[in-house]
């Protein structure tokens, strides 16, 4: 199908300019207080090579770094300079799998690739922080290391996870990074585990059939919290199917939606609940409630929302007023010693969320994230928990990423601080750091970036 360009297609453009900006032009006041370095990652560009990326999830990482300091923002932005990147520029053509593209490979080549280990380290979804590292993060096994200030790749990962596939929302607890992997091969499993300055260990390991996709996974004090969706896949198809990554799972809801608890001290399984069929990316905290344990994520109802970000599909859908991307809502399940139910917690629409770090495992009153108002995300929001009212901020033809939170230093509430987006302005077509109050959405601050960039998915605040 042929269309004409819209200007939300830009944040679907690739992004060539790789640039150091001293001093971005800044309309508003920053609070004096936030001082401290943003990054983001994201993809940047869906041609790798000689080869058409497919999905908006393929698309090869860009990192971000907006250093905050006495009211002024400076700018870096730099291609990341993971394997993948450096053979696809040396082959001319993709040389690694991604989500929903695979590069043309023998039969050998896709087992060794699928049961090796050896897959992408395209790190387009998250950073993370490991002691004094900087971490890129996919759903490959590998991180990408970088320095925080030149945004290079260090080159070597500082670790490798105990399966094919991990997730790029990993938790911590005692200075310790604590995540998940699935080992997939004739006897799969999905494995906990953690790592510190000593190395990598796995505290927890528990054989599957079908192992499930799944993007993210919750923790309370005591428990892993894995949320089984009924997207689930044979490991051998992986190898030999000769599809992309995604496109050998299957969407099961027969088999319902599966919870399972991990003690996290013993690696046991601890109970196990099944609830109604749904999808999620992102799980928002998970905590214990008396013997109860409370979990709450962004739902979908079915994996339509995978389908909708093929890339063909996103500009049809932005090109078409009648049709509309799959939307998530705020999802509470309660998993008790009589079994497990869910609601929806509020009718605003949202996903990529983001809570106050400090109630991380604690019961949680306020969500953010972004949210859908007319098509493509186009609205921040803040959801009240308590009682499910919902406040946004919205601005035509403006496109924003997750929101990060940052309390003011001293803070007794809990939305007692700012909100950091990188919002795309299509119309004047390029990109600004946008400073909002966090309890009230109001904008303090925008600090424009000579560039557009392209949508983003993840990232995270360190203060001076």
């Amino acid at each position: 199908m042929v269309t004409t360009p819209r200007p939300a297609d830009l944040g679907l453009t690739t992004l060539d300019d790789e640039i150091t900006v001293d001093a971005l032009p800044v309309e508003g006041d920053i609070p004096s207080w936030l001082s401290g370095n943003l990054l983001r990652t994201g993809p940047a560009t869906w041609q790798a090579g000689s080869t058409a990326l497919r999905h908006w999830f393929d698309g090869l990482a860009m990192l971000h770094s907006f250093t905050v300091s006495g009211g002024t923002v400076s700018y870096t932005n730099k291609y990341l300079g993971s394997t993948t990147y450096r053979s696809t520029e040396e082959a001319g053509k993709l040389t690694h799998g991604q989500f929903a593209t695979d590069p043309c490979r023998s039969i050998f080549q896709r087992v060794q690739a699928a049961f090796s280990g050896t897959t992408t380290d395209n790190a387009n979804v998250n950073v993370a922080k490991l002691g004094e590292r900087f971490l890129a993060l996919t759903e490959g096994s590998l991180p990408v290391e970088f320095d925080q200030r030149t945004l290079e790749a260090a080159g070597v990962a500082p670790y490798r996870a105990p399966g094919q596939l991990t997730t790029a929302h990993p938790h911590y607890d005692s200075g310790a990074m604590l995540n998940y992997a699935a080992k997939l091969g004739p006897r799969s499993s999905y494995r906990f585990y953690r790592v510190d300055e000593r190395g990598t260990e796995v505290v927890a390991s528990i054989p599957v059939r079908h192992p499930a996709y799944m993007h993210s996974f919750g923790m309370t004090e005591r428990w892993f919290v894995l949320v089984e969706f009924p997207l689930v896949v044979e490991p051998a198809a992986l190898a030999l199917s000769g599809k992309p990554f995604i496109e050998n799972y299957r969407w099961e809801p027969e088999r319902g939606t599966r919870v399972t608890l991990v003690d996290r001290r013993t690696g046991e399984v601890g109970a196990r609940r099944t609830l109604e069929p749904f999808f999620a990316f992102h799980h928002v905290n998970a905590y214990e409630d008396g013997s109860d344990v409370v979990v709450d994520l962004c739902a979908y109802e079915d994996t339509q929302i995978i389908q909708d970000l093929y890339l063909d599909r996103m500009h049809e859908i932005m090109h078409d007023d009648a049709q509309d991307f799959a939307r998530s809502h705020l999802k509470r399940l309660r998993l008790s010693s009589n079994g497990a139910a869910s609601e929806q917690v509020c009718d605003t629409t949202i996903d990529l969320p983001r809570i106050n770090g400090r109630r991380a495992r604690l019961p949680h009153r306020y969500v953010w994230g972004v949210g859908n108002r007319h098509g493509w995300i186009d609205q921040l929001v803040k959801i009240d928990t308590t009682d499910g009212s919902s406040l946004s901020w919205y601005e035509p033809d403006q496109h924003p990423s997750e929101p990060v939170f940052v309390s003011r230093p001293g803070a007794d509430r809990e939305d007692d601080g700012v909100l950091l987006s990188v919002v795309l302005d299509v119309q004047r077509g390029r990109s600004a750091l946008l400073v909002l109050d966090a309890g009230t959405l109001r904008p303090l601050a925008r600090a424009a970036v000579p560039h557009h960039i392209p949508y983003q998915l993840h990232g995270q605040f360190s203060r001076d």
